[in-house]
């Protein structure tokens, strides 16, 4: 891997394209600490017609915490960073193997392969209004927002049970809402049964995907906390389903595929 600053020229870098259920990402792997990214860089890569073009930058580091395999940073296509994302979480363990533990922002997230899908431990969803945190105290059960509700799987997360038609309409000014000081992905979850949502979520800093993983393991919480789907439940996105498990006063288990799309180089003095 060739070393990358903001004063380089037409060096290049290598990737990896991957996706989970077409929530897309770029995989820069930098366990060799040959790659330093600027804003800028992050920005272009991410840009779908002057980069590569994805839903977020994965950058692989070394571990800084003991009994991870990895550390995972996570940044969207506006540069700035995310602090967790669960299809980009399953990317990385199909990219490492051997069922990786992912250092994140928030804590160690364990993986497993499963035939050919992968589990995430994705860690015990935060529901105090200041863990998520909200800009005011609030029930997060049923905030003044279309009555949603909203809690935080290491990123916030506001889930409104409306169709998912409203996701383009609504998500960008509540991603921007005030009750959220750090800005909020929202999800349209609509019903169909006690173990059957379908979702789509406008995510901060990228707009509509195709899927949210730490999206349908909020969604599946917030329903539960209202009685509207068990603690198991299909979540069934654009492009397919992810099966979501809430342990009994423990962690969300998020389940479902990993694709490797391509590899290649990009030249970053198009980025400076």
């Amino acid at each position: 891997m060739t070393f990358i600053s903001a004063q380089s020229a037409s060096v290049k870098i290598a990737f990896t394209k991957m996706h989970g259920l077409g929530n897309d990402f770029i995989v820069l792997d930098n366990r060799s600490n040959m790659i330093t990214l600027t804003e800028v860089m992050i920005r272009h890569i991410c840009d779908r017609h002057l980069g590569i073009g994805c839903d977020q930058l994965v950058l692989l580091s070394n571990p800084t915490l003991e009994g991870a395999s990895v550390r995972v940073q996570f940044f969207n296509p506006d540069g700035s960073e995310a602090g967790a994302c669960g299809n980009a979480s399953r990317c990385v363990a199909k990219f490492i193997g051997h069922n990786p533990v992912i250092e994140t922002q928030n804590g160690l997230l364990p993986t497993f392969k499963e035939g050919e899908l992968y589990r995430v431990v994705m860690g015990v969803p935060k529901l105090a209004w200041q863990d998520i945190p909200l800009s005011h105290e609030a029930d997060t059960a049923h905030l003044p927002l279309y009555d949603g509700a909203a809690c935080s799987m290491g990123n916030p997360h506001l889930t409104l049970f409306r169709p998912i038609k409203e996701a383009a309409l609504l998500g960008p000014e509540l991603e921007h809402h005030a009750l959220f000081p750090q800005r909020a992905n929202i999800g349209f979850a609509e019903i169909l049964s006690p173990t059957h949502m379908r979702l789509r979520v406008w995510e901060r800093g990228a707009g509509l995907t195709l899927a949210c993983g730490s999206g349908a393991c909020a969604a599946v919480v917030n329903a539960a906390r209202r009685n509207l789907v068990k603690r198991k439940c299909t979540v069934t996105m654009e492009k397919g389903d992810l099966q979501i498990i809430w342990e009994e006063n423990g962690p969300v288990h998020m389940i479902g595929p990993a694709e490797t799309v391509f590899t290649g180089q990009i030249l970053m003095d198009q980025a400076v």
